[in-house]
């Protein structure tokens, strides 16, 4: 009994790794294909960027805006909105994140339009 108990945990476990390594093979396509849209649209002014940080101990990344006063948005590392720190028409975002700027973390550029 106790040897089945112990398989059922180990394949358990061995389930969730492989399901956590699905999701983020997911969230990394994900942001491959947000990469593929901005190559496709027309070319920004700025250059459209993707920035990855950490953020209240989560991955995150901003998008760059395409305009004026369109909100500069946060989202999490599957692409689902989180937050917009800045932006819109107030220029001070949807005020769900306000401490963005100071709190956010080990700023890296993932992508840059280079054209």
């Amino acid at each position: 009994m106790r040897k089945i108990i112990c398989l059922l945990v180990l394949v358990g476990t061995m389930l969730s790794l492989t399901q956590c390594k699905e999701d983020k093979d997911v969230c990394e396509e994900k942001i491959q294909l947000k990469i593929e849209e901005l190559r496709g649209k027309p070319k920004q002014n700025p250059a459209a960027e993707i920035w990855e940080y950490t953020y209240q101990g989560q991955r995150v990344y901003t998008i760059s805006a395409n305009c004026c006063d369109q909100y500069n948005m946060v989202y999490d590392e599957c692409l689902n909105p989180i937050c917009a720190p800045s932006g819109g028409l107030s220029g001070k975002g949807d005020g769900r994140c306000p401490d963005f700027s100071s709190a956010a973390t080990d700023g890296k550029l993932v992508w840059r339009d280079p054209r």
